[in-house]
């Protein structure tokens, strides 16, 4: 009857396995608010060096929070951020880029 005392989260898009990790939750949520920043931003025109800054910076931890990363869970939001941000860093390299107007 051990079954009955586990729930079954296989099939889980969230399975866990209840362990704390507290650096790979850190990780998730700064790539998905940079992601977030990075795609929002990216419809300003003028907002260019924060879109491609914050979308280049939000690739970086989320490629670090994959390579880490030992859930679906984590991973499934890690894949959610670096998605947004891949977009907003290439919409804010379009716009102007990492130095636009500042360098040159």
């Amino acid at each position: 009857m051990a079954q009955a005392v586990h729930p079954n989260v296989a099939g889980s898009l969230f399975a866990t396995d209840g362990k704390p990790r507290p650096l790979q939750t850190a990780l998730m949520a700064l790539t998905l608010a940079l992601g977030l920043l990075s795609f929002i931003t990216s419809f300003f025109h003028g907002l260019h060096l924060l879109t491609a800054w914050s979308g280049l910076v939000g690739l970086a931890v989320g490629i670090y929070g994959q390579w880490i990363s030992v859930t679906t869970r984590e991973r499934f939001g890690l894949i959610l951020g670096l998605g947004a941000s891949g977009v907003g860093f290439m919409i804010g390299m379009a716009h102007g880029g990492l130095f636009g107007g500042l360098l040159g």
